[in-house]
């Protein structure tokens, strides 16, 4: 329920056909990352978007927004990650983005994808957090300094990975407080999210 300004990461699954029907959101930052098939967006300010594979979508709510999220395949499911963060100020204008990633970036190294300035190829949102992307198998490694108070989150989305010495399994994450530094190692066909998170 809560690291840090991190608020919730949920994975989902959709069966063909299936979806969340319209509904709202205020004040929360929402990045969706889609893992397999295809999420079809629809929002109030008039984005109606699919997010394959590979894209990163942010929705700042804000003031307020209603929005759906469906699954049209007729014969593959849909697997994605929902990440809220909690922004630095409430009532803004709501806003939306959708980027690309780059595949290779995320090669043996941690690539930005979300941070509050945002940048070439980077999604921007109004928190006080940064998100990167990495994979990493045999000797690949990364390291990521933590200025002093912050917190982290890793979250693992397949393969194995070794942080800070403890050896994570697909689906598992570490809430990391008082560490200078995460160093990422031995990974195999590891695919892993990490935030750098506000106290």
């Amino acid at each position: 329920m809560g690291w840090g300004n991190l608020r919730v990461i949920n994975e989902d699954r959709i069966a063909p056909g299936a979806g969340f029907g319209t509904h709202g959101h205020r004040d929360m930052e929402i990045v969706s990352i889609v893992l397999s098939g295809n999420l079809a967006h629809r929002d109030s300010m008039g984005h109606v978007q699919g997010i394959p594979p590979g894209d990163v979508q942010r929705m700042s709510a804000g003031s307020g927004v209603q929005h759906s999220e469906f699954n049209h395949a007729s014969d593959q499911q849909t697997h994605f990650l929902q990440i809220w963060v909690l922004p630095e100020r409430s009532g803004i204008a709501p806003g939306y983005e959708q980027q690309t990633l780059d595949a290779g970036l995320q090669r043996g190294a941690l690539a930005l994808i979300a941070a509050r300035t945002g940048g070439s190829g980077t999604l921007s949102w109004n928190a006080d957090a940064c998100l990167y992307a990495g994979e990493f198998t045999g000797s690949e490694s990364a390291q990521l300094s933590l200025a002093p108070g912050r917190k982290a989150y890793v979250h693992l989305i397949k393969g194995t990975l070794t942080v800070n010495g403890i050896v994570l399994q697909a689906g598992d994450a570490l809430a990391v407080t008082e560490e200078r530094e995460l160093q990422l190692q031995a990974g195999d066909q590891a695919k892993v999210l990490v935030f750098d998170l506000a106290p």
